[in-house]
């Protein structure tokens, strides 16, 4: 078992709203889209919640659409988890 546990639906969303991010007109389909425009740097995460709970590789993969490191999309996901190890 990974020190890094899954990630819900509501975690991520909760995650990336307290880093910026909106998110984008629906289009229609499971997948929402997460923007975040810093100055140059545009961002776009692609969350699927029909996935949940997310593995590590998802987390991951949405980290690094968010221009983050794992351990800031945890840490932004819930402050009042016991993940002690992450801070």
């Amino acid at each position: 078992m990974s020190r890094w546990p899954n990630l819900s639906c509501a975690e991520v969303k909760r995650a990336l709203k307290a880093l910026g991010f909106s998110p984008a007109k629906r289009t229609g389909t499971s997948h929402e889209q997460w923007i975040k425009q810093d100055g140059q740097q545009f961002h776009k995460v692609t969350v699927d919640c029909p996935k949940e709970p997310f593995t590590l590789d998802l987390a991951d993969s949405m980290a690094k659409q968010a221009g983050i490191t794992r351990r800031e999309l945890y840490r932004a996901a819930d402050k009042k988890r016991k993940w002690h190890w992450l801070w």
